[in-house]
């Protein structure tokens, strides 16, 4: 699939995933803000992808990073964030959500497997009652120490603006 295909608007999600399901196995989800890719994001995805056949990225659209993060973020527009998901290799799917959770997602994607960042408690992580209900389970995935898209903007801060 190129770019464009991944990148799925909710309202085809259903029939995508149908499809996806007919030539796959095991389909892992995970979430998330993504506003500056950094190497804690792309091992944190490769290593998603590695528990099963495919991976469906939630991306929190730029309402919604704006309700959990503040009105400073995101930084990079929702578009150009799915683009640059959508452009990795071990991302099947990129669909936007509006609310602050993906709930909603992760009951169209109905996912063997629901992966989030070993920084949330197994007992906080949206969905998993879902998913653990129909039959998946859930991974916590360790993050790579000290590098997050806060820290590098803390970073470029005490760099440029002093």
């Amino acid at each position: 699939m190129n770019v464009e295909e991944k990148i799925v608007e909710r309202g085809r999600l259903g029939a995508v995933m149908d499809e996806l399901y007919s030539h796959k196995n095991q389909i892992v989800f995970t979430n998330g803000c993504f506003d500056i890719l950094h190497v804690g994001h792309t091992r944190y995805l490769n290593q998603a992808r590695s528990l099963g056949d495919a991976l469906v990225v939630g991306l929190n659209s730029d309402a919604s990073v704006r309700s959990i993060k503040g009105d400073e973020r995101p930084l990079v527009s929702q578009d150009q964030r799915a683009e640059v998901l959508a452009a990795l290799r071990c991302v099947d799917i990129v669909t936007l959500f509006d609310e602050p959770d993906p709930l909603s997602l992760i009951k169209i994607v109905n996912p063997d497997i629901l992966v989030k960042g070993a920084d949330w408690a197994a007992d906080r992580i949206v969905g998993s009652d879902w998913v653990i209900r129909n039959g998946g389970r859930v991974e916590r995935i360790d993050m790579v120490p000290d590098i997050s898209t806060t820290a590098l903007i803390d970073r470029i801060l005490d760099r440029f603006c002093k």
